[in-house]
């Protein structure tokens, strides 16, 4: 049995990144030229210039959260497909509502890897939970799947009493799904006298995964790895058997900014998920995908190279209302960007004697009154309000990427 699902995830890094960046430039010509809200967003880009992570990290970011904005105003994709509408294999629809296309073609979402380091081989059974209504996460899945050579069940999401008699019929020997409804088909068919033995192994996603939740399935005979993917993206990170953080799918780059912003934080700082594709139908370049993670340190044990982040570490889109204005991560990023003495901050929004206030708090090896005061100055020009500003010592805030903390009840 092969341990890799191909020579690409051994490759060491200096060749990994003059692969992708001697075909990036090639990429995001073409994609100016095919798509017309590329060449809006990247006007002034010129794209044989685009050659480092250096060049790739000065192009704007495209904020999911604004894409079902800008389909509305331009139906249905944003002008950001660069095919026809009926040229796609399959139109769907997430949450917001934000439209994906899905190429023509085998596993457009390359979740294939995904399956292979979960142990899933040729002839395989998967039992499939993800929704087949719209969304693009059961077909992102399957995709893989098939592409594997396994027989797919398209089980779809509730009709319980009907999935566990397919499993005990089909004997499917994975399942694919989110995270907890794994055990709501484990409890039913032992409830039902159904043997759903043959689920020794599961690939999940689309929820959170705790300790405990993969401990107890381990006890029940069922090895469970996770995958990140996006609508969007695909297939974005996935763990291997040897379980330690998600391991970069080969066909994107990621890059880990402050959220709010296109800047890049250290290895191991927490930041919001960038990501570029080179998915021709469908591409996006530095999407701001509102997830946090981090990059963490060397390779991974299974002998795959390439970059490693820690998998879903929460929401960048960290916006709060305070005086009826809206204040953003990039403001608060702005404020650090203008005194660069500063190391970490963090404006948190609480209430006093029934009123709003905010607390700019900010790392710094020099604390005085006459710094904070500058801070504070900033702080009112780029948000419109006064707040205070707390300067603590240098490594006092978390490193878990949250910007603005709102402590309001």
């Amino acid at each position: 049995m092969t341990e890799f699902y191909d020579d690409l995830e051994t490759r060491d890094r200096e060749t990994r990144e003059e692969a992708q960046f001697s075909a990036l430039p090639a990429f995001i010509e073409n994609t100016k030229n095919e798509a017309p809200g590329w060449a809006a967003h990247l006007e002034g880009v010129d794209p044989a210039a685009v050659t480092s992570r250096e060049a790739l990290a000065s192009l704007p970011v495209l904020r999911k959260s604004d894409l079902s904005e800008l389909q509305t105003a331009n139906p249905p994709f944003g002008g950001f497909a660069s095919n026809t509408v009926g040229s796609y294999g399959r139109l769907l629809m997430s949450p917001g509502p934000i439209f994906e296309p899905e190429g023509r073609g085998d596993d457009r979402w390359h979740s294939a890897r995904a399956f292979f380091a979960a142990g899933f081989r040729p002839g395989d059974i998967i039992h499939n939970c993800f929704s087949y209504h719209l969304s693009p996460g059961a077909f992102l899945m399957e995709a893989g799947a098939r592409m594997l050579g396994c027989a797919v069940v398209p089980a779809g999401v509730g009709n319980t009493e009907m999935q566990i008699e397919a499993i005990s019929s089909l004997k499917p020997t994975g399942y694919t799904g989110t995270p907890d409804y794994l055990k709501v088909l484990l409890d039913a068919a032992s409830e039902a006298g159904k043997d759903a033995s043959s689920i020794t192994r599961a690939l999940v996603s689309g929820g959170a995964l705790f300790p405990a939740m993969r401990d107890e399935y381990r006890e029940r005979g069922v090895a469970v790895l996770q995958c990140y993917a996006i609508a969007e993206l695909g297939l974005v990170a996935y763990e291997s058997e040897a379980v330690e953080g998600m391991i970069v799918e080969e066909e994107i780059i990621v890059e880990i900014v402050r959220p709010g912003t296109g800047d890049r934080v250290a290895d191991g700082e927490v930041g919001e998920v960038i990501v570029t594709t080179f998915n021709p139908d469908y591409p996006m370049i530095r999407l701001a995908t509102g997830d946090l993670s981090a990059v963490m340190e060397g390779a991974s044990p299974c002998g795959r190279t390439n970059m490693r982040i820690k998998g879903w570490m929460g929401r960048a889109d960290q916006a709060a209302k305070m005086k009826g204005m809206f204040i953003r991560p990039e403001q608060v990023a702005e404020i650090a960007k203008r005194h660069p003495e500063l190391g970490r901050v963090r404006l948190e929004i609480s209430r006093d004697a029934a009123q709003d206030v905010m607390i700019l708090k900010a790392e710094c090896s020099e604390a005085n009154d006459a710094f904070a005061g500058k801070i504070a100055n900033t702080l009112q020009s780029v948000t419109k309000m006064k707040g205070e500003v707390e300067l603590v010592p240098l490594g006092t805030l978390p490193n878990d990427g949250l910007m603005i903390a709102d402590l309001r009840d």
